[in-house]
């Protein structure tokens, strides 16, 4: 079972700052995605900006969203004390 996250917060240069509910948090480059299909939308980064929790996991107004699993195990983890 995957950690759910509870806030994301938008950083500068496309990078997540991110809390779980297990009590880790963790940063998510969204760089390398931005030149590929539907992530393209959020190369604007006003647009990257407008991320949300939705559920267990992070969407964008514009419609792009990411798979929870894929959120905890590309992200920067680190134990909260």
């Amino acid at each position: 079972m995957y950690p759910s996250v509870t806030q994301v917060t938008p950083c500068e240069d496309y990078v997540l700052s991110l809390l779980f509910d297990n009590g880790e948090s963790g940063i998510l480059d969204m760089k390398p995605m931005l030149d590929f299909g539907i992530f393209k939308r959020i190369k604007d980064y006003e647009a990257f900006s407008r991320v949300r929790v939705a559920f267990d996991t992070i969407e964008w107004e514009c419609g792009v969203d990411l798979d929870p699993e894929y959120v905890y195990a590309k992200c920067t983890i680190s134990k909260q004390a």
